[in-house]
């Protein structure tokens, strides 16, 4: 067994150990280093603004308006280009968010413990799909909406969870789901359905206004991505305390912002592996098509890095009528990616393939050796700022990234990995 199999064992080891648990919702300053005026975290690799497309840039204007930092969307734009906004990844931070990933200040966040090694994750709330800030709308129902989570959503959510002394075990919820038809990256409605169980009496019984409590019902059980910020956390606080490993090639991050798309090894620090991002082939809204649409962007990816996504899709056949193809393709796409892990996961089992455990520890050197690439199932962003969504479907990162990253390790080490 060679250096890296052994260090591979400890990373993959916390990975499976990982016991992701929902604690708390905050304000994002509270809990985010480093957030202060005039600062936005983003999805992806770090990208300034005169690089970022369309999409992000549209979010980061919404942000703007939202946060009253800019009066109207010329303002914002102005303000966003003036060099007076500073720009980071939210993985940087411990945070992850889909799509476009603006985080602000004053918008809230999930709070993820891993009960194992003590760490924790963040991620933004889901607003629901379609015109949405994360697709990089920014309209004026777009800023309301987001409004009435800061005023309703997230306090009602606080209340409820602090009520519950040991937090909403988002491991079990995912397991569940699993078994239940997700693959909780773009297939959420079972992971929604088993949240929505767990924070309704304690919602109920908070004491929190009756018509807020029914308002904060009506918009979950009509969401039924709202579990995706959630897996997303799990997932995150699972590869979080997997980084770090020396001599490690295991992937512990994966994430798009729409130019590029990079990905971080847990035996080789905190820099960024990029290439360029492509764009998603897939089933595109009436009116849209190839065309339209941004190359991949998000942090989403999180999922496919931890087991789940892209790499669980043979226990979510019906993932097929949102991101295309058939039921037969979701089995082959699981199937395919047992070829680049080094592990299946314990408690994440797919009852098609005889509750076998779903593919876990994306290895660099796998992937450069069989030339297999990671399979994402992810939304479709209209490439111009301000539309918002306008598909799903399927993509691969770039080579270049495993081949840099694994030229990387071996100099790192002085020999061959």
């Amino acid at each position: 067994m060679t250096l890296v199999d052994r260090a591979n064992q400890v990373a993959l080891a916390r990975l499976l150990a990982a016991e992701p648990v929902l604690v708390n919702v905050r304000p994002a300053r509270e809990v985010l280093p480093g957030l202060a005026e005039r600062r936005l975290y983003h999805a992806g690799p770090p990208v300034p603004w005169e690089r970022m497309c369309g999409p992000m840039r549209g979010a980061v204007i919404g942000a703007l308006v939202y946060e009253g930092w800019a009066k109207d969307h010329g303002d914002a734009e102005a303000l966003a280009g003036a060099g007076g906004i500073a720009y980071a990844p939210c993985h940087h931070v411990g945070a992850v968010g889909p799509m476009a990933g603006i985080i602000s200040p004053s918008m809230d966040v999930f709070v993820v413990e891993n009960r194992a090694h003590g760490n924790r994750a963040y991620a933004t709330l889901n607003e629901g799909l379609g015109r949405a800030l994360r697709y990089g709308a920014n309209d004026e129902t777009v800023i309301r909406r987001l409004v009435w989570m800061r005023e309703v959503l997230a306090p009602a959510l606080r209340v409820a969870l602090g009520r519950l002394e040991e937090g909403i075990d988002l491991r079990a919820l995912i397991a569940q789901a699993l078994q239940m038809g997700d693959e909780v990256h773009n297939r959420n409605r079972a992971g929604t359905s088993l949240f929505f169980r767990a924070i309704a009496r304690p919602m109920l019984q908070s004491g929190f206004p009756t018509e807020k409590v029914a308002e904060v019902f009506d918009f979950i059980a009509g969401n039924d991505h709202f579990f995706l910020n959630l897996s997303m956390a799990a997932a995150k606080a699972g590869l979080d305390a997997a980084h770090g490993v020396g001599g490690s090639s295991l992937v512990t991050a994966m994430a798009r912002n729409g130019v590029e798309v990079g990905i971080r090894v847990s035996g080789l620090g905190d820099r960024w592996f990029t290439g360029p991002a492509a764009v998603p082939e897939g089933l595109f809204f009436p009116g849209y098509g190839p065309a339209d649409a941004n190359p991949d962007i998000g942090d989403s990816a999180i999922t496919e890095t931890a087991g789940l996504g892209g790499f669980a899709m043979a226990a979510a056949p019906a993932i097929v009528q949102f991101v295309g193809g058939r039921a037969e393709d979701a089995v082959r796409a699981t199937l395919e990616m047992y070829e680049i892990t080094l592990g299946e996961h314990g408690h994440y089992r797919i009852p098609a393939l005889g509750f076998r455990g779903t593919p876990v520890g994306i290895d660099i050197r796998k992937v450069v050796e069989t030339g297999t690439l990671p399979l994402i199932n992810t939304g479709i962003a209209h490439r111009a700022p301000g539309i918002g969504q306008v598909g799903a479907g399927i993509v691969r990162p770039p080579m270049a990234c495993f081949t840099e990253a694994l030229a990387a390790l071996a100099a790192a080490r002085g020999a061959p990995a």
